[in-house]
């Protein structure tokens, strides 16, 4: 995918932003206790009920061994995703769900193809990880915005939303005070590359939060298949560190790359 066609697809994720609005406790009111204890953490009184964001990272992801990278994402939880990557230096590509399209395409040197794949399960696939990663967008996640939210005690929660008619259903495992501690939700996928594919669990381990534009996200972690299984130690492949995350807002749109700096506050699990 060259720059041009990436920035069609980043376009196409931010039509139809919705009018500017402010959050308050009003919009969770209705919630189980432990569904509004999270949201009221997650999202400042004020903050623009934004439904993207654009968000910058850094960690190490496993093929065969763990490589570094950096990436750059434009995320719209209920219409996809775009996450643009260079890995050790030397190979750089992406991974996208947009307009009802999904796939990857990456390069070594930016010449010599690597991975290319996309529609039919990976479309499905990517769809799920475009609703999963509603986490670093926590005001998309507000009921006006169509999601449907259940506690199943103080520290379990779940929500659900759909992305182009592909329902997600993420479950949240909560600290005290709120903040998500790990999560999980069956994903399309073949993780075995048996050319079989499946549900499978998928999810991860938080270890850090840090708040950006008045919104209190998980900021690292460890994600990758068969999370909360005997497997997970093999199946986990990725690491993250947010750097920078902005909201998306009408007048924001057309913003460039550059986002907010780092965080307002970052803290570590100390649990």
């Amino acid at each position: 995918m060259n720059r041009t066609q990436r920035s069609h697809l980043e376009a196409a994720l931010l039509t139809r932003l919705p009018a500017p609005a402010a959050f308050t406790a009003a919009e969770v009111a209705e919630l189980p206790a432990p569904v509004r204890r999270h949201l009221v953490g997650a999202i400042a009184p004020g903050t623009p009920l934004a439904m993207a964001v654009r968000l910058r990272m850094r960690g190490s992801i496993k093929i065969r061994r763990w490589l570094p990278f950096r990436a750059r994402q434009i995320l719209a939880p209920h219409r996809g995703f775009v996450w643009t990557a260079r890995v050790a230096a030397l190979i750089t590509g992406s991974d996208h769900y947009a307009a009802g399209h999904g796939g990857m395409d990456w390069k070594v040197a930016g010449l010599v193809p690597l991975v290319h794949a996309e529609e039919g399960d990976v479309s499905r696939s990517a769809a799920q990880r475009a609703g999963a990663e509603a986490c670093w967008a926590p005001t998309a996640l507000l009921p006006r915005f169509g999601a449907t939210w259940w506690a199943d005690d103080d520290t379990h929660i779940g929500v659900s939303h759909s992305v182009d008619g592909e329902t997600v259903r993420t479950c949240y495992e909560l600290t005290a005070d709120g903040r998500i501690r790990s999560f999980v939700f069956d994903r399309w996928g073949d993780p075995d590359n048996t050319g079989s594919w499946g549900w499978h669990p998928f999810g991860g381990e938080i270890t850090a939060w840090a708040t950006f534009g008045g919104v209190t996200v998980p900021s690292a972690g460890r994600v990758g298949w068969f999370f909360g299984t005997g497997r997970w130690a093999e199946g986990e492949f990725f690491r993250y560190r947010i750097t920078d995350l902005a909201p998306i807002t009408p007048e924001r749109r057309g913003t460039s790359d550059r986002v907010d700096g780092p965080p307002e506050r970052a803290e570590k699990d100390r649990s």
